[in-house]
């Protein structure tokens, strides 16, 4: 299925129930989306920092986290926060990503443009990853290029 890339609120729309992110092997949501995603699911963020603190956690591993309805991929796709994400690392993460969500059900994933924020890659080359991945599952992949908040009932 084509890879969508839309500009909007990655939380705030309705058919995404499932979301990526980039994160670090080191433990920290300190930055970027990550404080969201810590924020919106702290229970997620404490499983994740636990599996980095007792090294069960890698370069291009997923952690899978659900909860209620909403399912959760954090991509290692950093060392640390304080290094640059790889593509190798992003890639295996994806294509983990992908089978542990066709596994599970999953149709539908939301994600920022990962690993081209605070990561640090070429966006373009990001870009074209996720064009290529799209092409190779039925999952519709849903990339927030653009954050733009919904705006509120008056």
């Amino acid at each position: 299925m084509p890879t969508s890339f839309v500009h909007g609120d990655l939380f705030g729309t309705p058919k995404v129930r499932a979301y990526a992110q980039g994160v670090g092997c080191a433990g920290t949501m300190d930055a970027g989306v990550s404080i969201a995603f810590k924020k919106r699911w702290p229970r997620m963020f404490e499983d994740y920092k636990a599996r980095c603190a007792d090294a069960r956690f890698h370069l291009g591993d997923v952690q899978v986290w659900s909860e209620g309805d909403e399912t959760i991929f954090n991509l290692g796709i950093q060392e640390h926060w304080k290094k640059r994400a790889t593509l190798p690392a992003l890639n295996r993460a994806l294509a983990k990503m992908l089978t542990l969500a066709t596994a599970a059900g999953v149709t539908t994933i939301g994600m920022p443009r990962i690993g081209a924020g605070l990561g640090g890659l070429e966006w373009r080359r990001v870009k074209d990853v996720l064009t290529e991945l799209g092409d190779t599952t039925d999952i519709a992949l849903v990339v927030f290029e653009k954050f733009v908040r919904e705006k509120a009932d008056e």
